[in-house]
């Protein structure tokens, strides 16, 4: 029986708590504790070391998931968290004052890792903010050379992230059927 693991990683707010939470299978680890910085201006509570949930496949198999924190003073995890992983779902809130720049720090930041893997775009927040366009994202990705999937995605909608998950797996293994 194989287990997979795959990293969740964006800025503060973007929702990776709440993804993992609506396609983990299991109850979620969250190690939230209540915001102390400028992030208090987004949420009350950040993310400190990591989230942890389980999707249960129907072969058995498992993929194991896990979400960064999103603040930079917590980067040390995130080397520690992309170790096994075989791809990485960079989540992006397009309602922050600019998620172009947030998208290509998060790129850079995991380009090694993104390397030997492959990456996933969910843009989130997009109900309230409908520019950028996900045709934007495209555009901008096309002038740093690299062709990931990007979807429009709701992190508290299982099917989204589904999605977002399951072109993550395609990237890595296009012959992959559902």
């Amino acid at each position: 029986m194989s287990q997979y693991k795959i990293i969740f990683t964006g800025p503060v707010g973007a929702g990776k708590t709440t993804a993992i939470s609506s396609i983990s299978d299991v109850p979620p680890i969250k190690t939230d504790a209540s915001a102390s910085d400028m992030t208090k201006s987004r949420k009350a509570s950040t993310t400190v070391a990591m989230d942890y949930g389980i999707m249960n496949l129907p072969d058995g198999e498992k993929i194991h998931l896990y979400g960064t924190p999103g603040q930079e003073r917590f980067d040390f995890m995130w080397d520690i968290l992309v170790t096994g992983g075989i791809g990485l779902v960079l989540l992006l809130d397009n309602t922050r004052a600019d998620p172009f720049q947030d998208m290509k720090f998060f790129l850079e930041t995991f380009d090694k890792f993104i390397g030997q893997t492959t990456v996933a775009i969910g843009v989130t927040q997009m109900d309230l903010s409908a520019k950028p366009t996900i045709d934007d994202y495209h555009v901008q990705l096309q002038e740093l050379g690299i062709k990931p999937p990007v979807f429009a995605v709701d992190a508290r909608v299982k099917s989204d992230v589904s999605v977002l998950i399951q072109a993550l797996l395609y990237s890595l293994d296009p012959g992959l059927e559902e």
